[in-house]
């Protein structure tokens, strides 16, 4: 598959640049390059961008914030004369941090990590065809996973961490994929990088969730439909 990226750089210098590294890999298709962050909005949407070469300083608004500001963001990867921000920049998902001067063979390392994200997304098998389980790939190999066998999902940067009783196991998925192929009236996203199987909450105690000997974090927006969620199912009684 072509993986649909823009360039996102308000240097010309950078922007010739990533395009001449782009242009000279097969799986990567440029939709466009852009000064301003703004600007490029429409085209990520429109197009169903899959990757930005995203700078973050900026004229108008930073690359970081621009980021933030996205609800459904593409894959990222940062381009920068920065590195003071990458701690930052992990804590929002980003998949690489590339520091100006970018060499090609640093390039090629993200975007490959890049295309290799892609394809670990292709390799779990759809749970409205696989009914009371998921395929996801782990320890290299295909695991079967029992939907009440999974005590909680977590996300890990660009990696998620299924919790069951036994064992864990991580898999190079995204947060996103592993949410939509969770059947909804079963599990509940309760904080940005946790989804927890209901049945399987024991206690509530302030904006934590205990589940068997684990305790889960409730982000404040989802506290209220968590607490519906549950007591509408009897997970919890009154």
């Amino acid at each position: 598959m072509k993986i649909k990226c823009i360039i996102i750089d308000d240097e010309p210098l950078a922007q010739k640049g990533i395009t001449e590294y782009v242009n000279d890999i097969d799986f990567l298709e440029l939709h466009g390059v852009f000064e301003n962050a703004l600007k490029a909005v429409d085209v990520i949407h429109q197009k169903k961008i899959n990757l930005l070469f995203l700078d973050i300083q900026m004229p108008r608004i930073s690359g970081l914030d621009f980021l933030k500001s996205l609800q459904d963001p593409p894959l990222v990867i940062l381009t920068t004369a920065y590195p003071q921000y990458a701690l930052e920049s992990y804590e929002l998902d980003v998949l690489d941090y590339l520091v100006k001067p970018i060499s090609f063979p640093r390039f090629l390392k993200a975007v490959t990590k890049v295309k290799e994200h892609f394809e670990a997304r292709t390799t779990h098998i759809s749970t409205r065809e696989a009914g009371d389980h998921i395929f996801i790939k782990a320890d290299n190999r295909i695991v079967k996973i029992l939907f009440s066998d999974i005590l909680y999902v977590e996300a890990l940067q660009n990696y998620i961490c299924i919790h069951t009783p036994e064992k864990k196991y991580i898999s190079y998925l995204t947060f996103k994929s592993i949410e939509e192929n969770l059947p909804k009236d079963l599990f509940l996203k309760v904080h940005k990088s946790y989804i927890v199987q209901l049945a399987k909450v024991e206690a509530i105690e302030g904006n934590q969730l205990q589940v068997s000997r684990f305790t889960i974090p409730i982000s404040r927006n989802n506290k209220e439909e968590v607490l519906q969620k549950l007591i509408a199912g009897k997970f919890i009684k009154r």
